[in-house]
């Protein structure tokens, strides 16, 4: 269990750090890749939030709602004052790996 206080400690102290892989993991990572496998043969997004965001708005929409997300997340972050804020930046670095992976194989298989 020490050990991972260690970890849990670091991983606060380093915030900023969290937040600059959460916007390239996430904000870009994501964003570029599923764009991407857009315009690749037989392809389509398979979230409904963005799947009905691009039908709605198109790309433009889709750009908003990261950017709308990513900051609603940061203002979150922002104003909550605990040690467990580190998940918000922590969450979105983590998934935006696992989908940008995601997108990359799929565009290339």
């Amino acid at each position: 269990m020490s050990g991972n206080t260690g970890v849990v400690a670091a991983a606060i102290d380093n915030q900023p750090a969290l937040w600059v892989l959460a916007v390239v993991l996430y904000g870009i990572g994501d964003t570029v890749t599923t764009l991407l496998g857009l315009h690749s043969e037989g392809v389509t997004e398979g979230g409904p939030v963005a799947l009905f965001v691009f039908g709605q708005g198109g790309v433009p929409g889709f750009l908003l709602l990261k950017i709308g997300f990513v900051g609603t997340c940061f203002l979150v972050w922002y104003l909550v004052r605990t040690p467990g804020r580190v998940a918000i930046p922590l969450a979105l670095a983590v998934v935006g790996a696992v989908v940008t992976c995601w997108n990359l194989f799929v565009i290339l298989s």
